[in-house]
């Protein structure tokens, strides 16, 4: 059976979070040029049911009760799009049924332009929302989206939830080197952001293993103009830098190999946290991800002069 549930993970964005897997690899509405768990395989729009609801919750309840440290939240953050699954509201009400540690989800903001996603979003506690900009041919470019969706219906869709949702919203921005990165491009996304309501907005670079191998992140100099403008338009306690990696704080809930497979599966891991994290389970760290190369389980790839380890992506997702 699928493991559908991993972590705790450090997140840059909310401290310890335990990660939900809701959407098979890979599944999206879009095929980022950045994305860290790869290319798209099935680009999509029709939302449906992937896995039964009943297992993930029961998954989720069992991985809180064996949990050894504090989490922050729990995240829907999958291997695709998280608002594909037409049972998203259901899974959110759930896993509040069994719960009360706050839930949030990452999203890439595609679907938003329907009402059905703009109500399962609003049962989360904190909702994530990819704007990496404005522009029709730079969206082509850099997210390279499903051809039936219209940039202009999702940028009216995030404004009506932005301000008719009760919770937390944050926003990120992947600053691509050459693609995004343009002060025109950063300049519109900064007024287009002036005009929704949100708690912050992440301006980010790639950090792990892109799925274009040519992506690279946007230069210093690109990046402090973004903080600035960002700044300027809505708010410096508002703006935050996601440049840096999340540190080497992973856990995992029972069998340690099934929970670091399920762990790489949406978050890349760099070797050497790979390595403090099969030390806390007393495994020899070269001996285990040796086998799990053997195994043909992971891979090992290089980006920016750091090694990362990526899960080989499975085929099933029943």
């Amino acid at each position: 059976m699928v493991r559908l549930v991993f972590g705790p993970v450090p997140s840059r964005r909310l401290g310890r979070s335990l990660g939900v897997n809701n959407i098979p690899p890979k599944y999206c509405t879009y095929s980022c040029t950045y994305c860290q768990a790869g290319k798209t395989t099935h680009l999509e729009i029709n939302r449906r049911e992937f896995y039964p609801v009943e297992r993930i919750i029961s998954q989720v309840e069992e991985a809180i009760n064996k949990l050894l440290v504090k989490i922050d939240f729990i995240t829907v953050v999958p291997d695709g799009e998280p608002t594909l699954d037409k049972n998203l509201g259901r899974l959110a009400e759930g896993i509040k049924d069994v719960t009360t540690i706050p839930l949030a989800i990452i999203s890439n903001s595609s679907l938003l332009w329907r009402e059905d996603v703009r109500e399962d979003l609003s049962l989360f506690d904190l909702v994530s929302l990819k704007i990496d900009t404005i522009d029709q041919k730079v969206w082509k470019l850099i997210n390279r989206p499903h051809p039936e969706l219209v940039l202009e219906r999702i940028l009216d869709g995030i404004s009506v939830f932005s301000h008719d949702y009760k919770g937390k919203i944050l926003t990120e921005t992947m600053l691509v080197k050459n693609i995004n990165d343009s002060r025109e491009n950063i300049t519109g996304i900064a007024s287009f952001l002036s005009n929704l309501r949100i708690d912050r907005a992440y301006i980010a670079v790639p950090t792990r293993p892109p799925a274009e191998k040519w992506v690279k992140p946007a230069d210093e100099d690109k990046v402090l103009f973004a903080h600035e403008i960002f700044s300027e338009r809505i708010g410096r306690n508002k703006v935050e830098l996601l440049t840096h990696y999340e540190g080497a704080l992973f856990y995992g809930v029972g069998d340690p190999i099934d929970s670091f497979l399920s762990i790489i599966s949406v978050h890349p891991m760099r070797i050497d946290y790979a390595y403090k994290f099969f030390e806390k389970f007393g495994l020899d760290p070269d001996e285990t991800l040796k086998e799990l190369l053997r195994e043909k389980k992971i891979v090992v790839r290089d980006y920016m002069g750091i090694k990362f380890v990526l899960r080989r992506i499975r085929k099933e997702h029943s």
